[in-house]
């Protein structure tokens, strides 16, 4: 489990991106670098990284479901998740 700190930056980064993001590409479509530059640096799509929406784990994230193998796993083996079972042959 991911500190609470860590989640709320990712939180505050995601709500960043979206708040600055039709801003950021009608200035990279204008080429105004100077003004692109003076924006907050956490409104940049590149500076999220992809965690768990459960635990916030940073690594085994599964995209398609947007948590990690972890959860996943702990989910499908809850049936919380239809469907999905584990494999056994």
């Amino acid at each position: 489990m991911a500190k609470t700190s860590v989640k709320a930056r990712q939180r505050k980064r995601e709500e960043m991106v979206d708040h600055y993001a039709a801003k950021r590409e009608a200035l990279k479509k204008a080429g105004n670098w100077k003004e692109l530059d003076e924006l907050p640096r956490n409104g940049s799509k590149v500076r999220l990284k992809n965690r768990c929406q459960l635990t916030g784990r940073p690594k085994g994230y599964v995209r398609f479901f947007g948590i990690s193998r972890v959860a996943l796993r702990d989910m499908a083996l809850n049936g919380k998740i239809p469907g999905l079972k584990k494999a056994s042959w």
